[in-house]
């Protein structure tokens, strides 16, 4: 019985124990399940699609909690973005005018904003005029709809897809799986994330989170004739998927697809990619639906040259992309012989009323920002959770999901930044990227002012009041002395468990407050003779009061008085004996000790 019981305490115990680190994030149980599906998997279990691409259901501190601990997926993503990066630095290092071409860029997208809507409608006119039919879709709701009506009228079950962020940002593959009809990614990258039910980490290399031996094992595990002989060699696992792809090329019959750009003057669209299936997509079927942001317009082609030249040196490191398609409508005998086009809006007309926010609109999604910055180096882009991770991510998707409300997990991301600007610098359209997040911090705090205060509104309010009179202001700076302990023999303060400044503490050390406070040094120093150069002797020695400063009767070198007088008639500070006008406010250097220059 006694045995029993203690079980049972000790069963009570450490449910509570659990329940308890559950609700602090922080379950060992859901580690083991995860370091045991890894296991089994062979590559570590990445995310399930969510049903809102934009939205998944955490806020950043919660999701990089997650992601740190995933140590091997810190490992690829540090390796990855470092070549990535430093191909980049090569290239840009050989445009003398790679400033210009960014000041270019970020002109014409900023008179695109400016124009869009003559611009999308020109588009269109060209567009229909060249053949190709043109559909309007408010959210994402209306271009799934549109797009899978085409595709059910052609009677198929399958179609092959070019990489595509608008189709990824709208949940496309998983709105035609619940419909019966496969949509099969094509690009490597997205192929690798498709076939590990995984959700992309990177918006131009969606696989960066994975490296080549799990690469393999998803291969061998979810890849229709994957060869047994298969290694881990780049060449063998591309070469694999090659021979995977061709046959969905050949047998396809509609093929999805996005755009980098669309040209108002002429109708035409564009895709740059690196291996082709890009190309495979836009030739070889009968239909082609291309699914396009709104703000991907551009008003000419001569403005083409621009982002030719910036786009696959900020995205890839290269100095052109290996394969850049361009297409105008629909052309009789050659390639597909009807052109969908989708322009989805989902949030972009809101973003465009943003006099601030509208600059993320320029995004030529590159993924520059991502591979510089520090805040994603580390935790990765599935801590976004959303589609459009990093620091492009964290300034557009609260704007598209209109996300500032406290409780909304997406109003999160504006925060997710050390605001270091290297994303500003990095950029090839020179958006403004920290300027931006700061501006949606400031919405954020208005959109959640009212109610009952949260502890961050209390703390400030407490030191708003503090920082109101001088005072006030002296007496904190006394108090905080006594926290000089603990810092201890190193005079730096660690982790804090308490309000307010846990959540910097707990990653930074705060220097121990000083021994002698500023406040406190400025008045020793007013007091010290040496360094005001007057000396109250003068007055109670019988010194005149004719002259302002104090001076006595007799000469500097009698009662060395710092101020200069120097006994004829005539002060330094530039008043005479019989002056009553003079005041220390109209002649502060004296009180500084300028004086005595």
């Amino acid at each position: 019985m006694g045995g029993s019981r203690n079980n049972n305490e000790g069963g009570c115990v450490m449910n509570a124990i659990f329940h308890l680190a559950k609700k602090l994030s922080f379950d060992p149980r859901s580690w083991a399940k995860s370091d045991v599906e890894a296991a089994e998997l062979g590559w570590f279990p990445g995310h399930e699609q969510p049903d809102n691409p934009l939205r998944w259901g955490n806020s950043f501190p919660e999701g990089a909690k997650a992601t740190l601990r995933n140590t091997q997926m810190r490992r690829n993503l540090g390796y990855a973005t470092t070549k990535i990066r430093e191909k980049r630095n090569t290239r840009v290092a050989e445009m003398p005018d790679w400033e210009d071409l960014r000041e270019a860029a970020s002109h014409i997208k900023r008179t695109t904003m400016a124009r869009l809507p003559e611009l999308l409608e020109e588009f269109e006119a060209k567009v229909t005029a060249r053949g190709g039919i043109v559909h309007w879709a408010r959210d994402a709701q209306e271009a799934n709809e549109i797009a899978y009506s085409l595709i059910r009228a052609k009677g198929v079950d399958e179609v092959v897809k070019v990489k595509s962020m608008a189709t990824q940002e709208i949940n496309f593959n998983e709105y035609l799986a619940q419909r019966g009809i496969q949509a099969w990614e094509t690009d490597l990258a997205e192929m690798i994330v498709q076939l590990a039910q995984d959700m992309p980490s990177h918006i131009v290399v969606p696989a960066i989170h994975r490296n080549r031996a799990e690469v393999k094992a998803i291969f061998e595990a979810r890849m229709e004739g994957a060869p047994s002989t298969m290694g881990n060699e780049p060449r063998e696992l591309a070469m694999a998927a090659r021979a995977h792809l061709r046959k969905k090329f050949l047998s396809a019959k509609v093929a999805i697809s996005g755009a980098n750009m669309g040209i108002a003057q002429t109708g035409t669209l564009a895709i740059f990619e690196s291996e082709g299936n890009g190309r495979m997509c836009l030739t070889l079927p009968e239909t082609l639906i291309t699914i396009m942001g709104i703000e991907k317009i551009v008003p000419s082609y001569q403005d083409v040259e621009v982002f030719s030249q910036l786009l696959p040196r900020s995205a890839t490191g290269e100095r052109m992309n290996p394969y850049t398609s361009f297409w105008t409508g629909i052309t009789p005998g050659d390639g597909p012989q009807e052109f969908h086009l989708i322009l989805l809006d989902n949030g972009r007309t809101d973003v465009l009323a943003d006099e601030v926010g509208r600059e993320a609109l320029k995004c030529i999604r590159c993924g520059a920002c991502m591979n510089i910055c520090p805040v994603y180096q580390h935790v990765g882009g599935h801590a976004y959770n959303s589609v459009y991770p990093g620091p492009i991510g964290a300034i557009l998707t609260p704007q598209l999901l209109g996300a500032f409300d406290h409780r909304d997990p997406a109003a999160s991301l504006p925060f997710a930044s050390s605001l270091c600007g290297a994303c500003f610098d990095a950029c090839p359209v020179k958006i403004d990227i920290p300027t931006i997040l700061v501006h949606l911090r400031h919405r954020y705090t208005e959109a959640n002012r009212g109610g009952l205060p949260s502890i961050w509104d209390v703390g400030m309010r407490a030191a708003g009041q503090v920082m109101r009179k001088g005072s006030r202001m002296k007496a904190a700076g006394k108090l905080a002395h006594p926290a000089r302990v603990l810092g201890g023999p190193s005079r730096r303060i660690g982790n804090i468990p308490l309000p307010l400044v846990k959540n910097w503490t707990f990653v930074r050390d705060v220097p121990a407050p000083p021994a002698q406070s500023f406040r406190e040094w400025w008045q020793e120093r007013d007091e010290d003779p040496a360094t005001t150069g007057h000396v109250d002797a003068h007055t109670s020695s019988g010194a005149h009061k004719t002259c302002g400063c104090g001076t006595g009767k007799n000469s500097p070198s009698a009662h060395g008085c710092g101020c200069g007088h120097n006994g004829a008639g005539s002060c330094r500070c530039g008043e005479e004996k019989g002056s009553r006008t003079y005041s220390i406010e109209s002649a502060p250097q004296l009180r500084t000790g300028e004086g005595e220059k």
